[in-house]
């Protein structure tokens, strides 16, 4: 029996007629599955995650008062470092606009209660010590525009101005707290443009605001100022010069300088203003205690770094103490001065090292009782009293190898940063070895950073390291003729000492650089004294120069 033909016109899916219909059958091949989806991923935020998400912005737009204080800052940082970006020579002018910006992150502070805090306790107030010492050092460090002529020294110690005055804003006790501090009015930069940008709207409005007044009084002034100024200065030819140098010159490309320099200030004080008003939650940052270790798996690893540091000591004595130093130092193949000037950046990186076990044998220091707390002290305060010994070998190897190849500005520099890495063992033997855990520690350790670079301003790198080299050439009758004439006009006074033709050969590019004028919100003291002394004794530009030495 044959099966009955099937009709084309059927809809699918039915069976035709006279045959049952039924399901498909199984696929030939099982088709594969594929693997299980993944598990979904969970972010866990991290600290700093945490710290950005609590940073509470300012409910209210900035007040009128304090826009107006940012608007006149920012007029101020343009009047005053837009004339030294045209040769980057900066000047008083700076001092003038860090003072500015200073005034406006008080008086944010102060309107937040940041500066002045009622203690319910005492029943009184408290004066914020730490902040003001804080923008004391960034104001100082600020100054040494005004007083130095060397760009390297003087970018570096402007850069810690900011960085000391955006932590005085801050504050904090912890080691997260005052780095992050430090580095806080970078993104508070960003941060405060919405809110300041409402701000200055609001006081700028004559319905809204109450700086409209004061804008409007400055418009007066300042017009009435140029005309008669102008008047002044063609009737008298003194005035006219002393004007000339307060008129900014007018040009496309001085107009860009100020505004650019303008729209800086104006930013760093926005951001002052809003630090002031709401610091970040740094405390956040601040990793957890330290899981403490067993006595013997802590105290060992630093008795052998003791050992090893008393071997090194005693060592030093020896060669430092012996009569004939030469023999005793035969099997090395050096003599003693050879021996004392070679290892110093070992030793400072040595040193460096240090400070960073000292700080994690600290985070899991046993303190199980009595005796785990002196066995830490013990151990610990001898690593600081060696590592002593190490900066005192350090420093004295560097200061024979200067004193026989001469003073250079990086020489200068690692010196100085020893010295300071000694100041910072000093510390941290007092704070955590003698007397335990300490809360001023990393504030100090700040503070006497601010300090050792407004010490190296007080000591005139650059007159210092002509000074010497001019004092090694008048004992030995060598001198780094090409290396002394890339100095800045803060050593014109030393190589003035010179006897020619080197005298001429070493300020022979300084006087050129001096030779135009400047405008009088970049007057220098170091430059002005260079100019001083360059105009009672030209150069001679006739001179031979022939290099006595050259650089080791």
């Amino acid at each position: 029996m044959t099966n009955p033909p099937q009709d084309p016109s059927a809809p699918r899916g039915k069976a035709p007629a006279g045959r049952a219909w039924s399901a498909p059958g199984p696929a030939p091949h099982p088709v594969p599955r594929g693997y299980p989806p993944p598990p979904p991923v969970v972010y866990t935020p991290t600290k700093l995650d945490k710290a950005i998400a609590a940073w509470k912005r300012p409910a209210l737009p900035m007040a009128p008062a304090l826009a107006a204080g940012t608007a006149i800052a920012g007029l101020i940082g343009a009047v005053a470092v837009g004339p030294s970006l045209r040769d980057g020579r900066f000047g008083v002018g700076v001092v003038i606009t860090a003072a500015a910006v200073a005034y406006v992150a008080g008086a944010s502070a102060w309107s937040a209660g940041r500066l002045v805090r009622r203690s319910p306790r005492k029943g009184g107030s408290r004066f914020n010590r730490t902040g003001a010492v804080f923008v004391l050092l960034a104001l100082c460090l600020s100054a040494t525009a005004a007083v130095r002529a060397a760009e390297w020294i003087v970018v570096p110690a402007l850069l810690l101005a900011v960085a000391a005055g955006s932590y005085a804003v801050c504050g904090g006790r912890s080691w997260a707290e005052v780095l992050g501090g430090g580095l806080a009015v970078g993104p508070a930069a960003g941060y405060t443009l919405p809110w300041s940008a409402r701000g200055l709207y609001r006081a700028g409005s004559p319905r809204r605001g109450n700086a409209w007044p004061v804008i409007r009084t400055g418009l007066i002034v300042a017009a009435l100022v140029a005309v008669f100024g102008g008047l002044f200065a063609g009737a008298d030819a003194a005035f006219g010069n002393l004007a000339a140098g307060l008129v900014p010159d007018i040009s496309p490309a001085s107009v860009f300088r100020y505004v650019f320099a303008g729209a800086a200030t104006l930013l760093l004080a926005c951001a002052a203003a809003y630090l002031g008003q709401a610091p970040p939650p740094l405390r956040l940052l601040t990793p957890e205690p330290g899981k403490p270790a067993g006595r013997w798996s802590w105290a060992v690893p630093i008795a052998a770094l003791n050992l090893l540091f008393l071997v090194f000591s005693a060592i030093q004595a020896r060669v430092f103490l012996a009569d004939d130093k030469d023999a005793l130092l035969r099997s090395t193949g050096l003599t003693y001065a050879e021996y004392a000037r070679q290892g110093f950046f070992q030793l400072v990186v040595v040193t460096v090292l240090v400070l960073a076990v000292v700080a994690v044998a600290m985070r899991y220091a046993p303190a199980a009782g009595r005796a785990d707390r002196v066995a830490v002290r013990a151990l610990l305060g001898l690593l600081c009293a060696l590592t002593l010994v190490v900066v005192a070998v350090a420093l004295r190897r560097l200061y024979l190898y200067e004193e026989t190849f001469g003073w250079t500005r990086l020489r200068l520099w690692v010196h100085a940063f020893e010295l300071w890495l000694g100041g910072v063992v000093v510390l941290v033997a007092v704070a955590g070895v003698v007397r335990g855990r300490v809360a001023w520690l990393p504030r100090a350790v700040a503070a006497t950073g601010a300090a050792a670079m407004i010490s190296l301003v007080a000591v005139d790198p650059d007159g210092f390291i002509a000074d010497r080299n001019v004092d090694r050439y008048a004992e030995t009758g060598k001198v780094d003729v090409s290396y002394l004439r890339n100095l800045s006009a803060d050593a014109v006074p030393a190589l003035d000492r010179l006897p020619e033709p080197q005298r001429s050969c070493a300020l022979r590019a300084i006087a050129a650089d001096l030779a135009e004028d400047e405008p009088a919100m970049a007057a220098n003291y170091g430059r002005s004294r260079a100019r001083e002394i360059l105009e009672r004794r030209p150069v001679d530009d006739n001179a031979t120069c022939v290099n006595s030495s050259y650089p080791q």
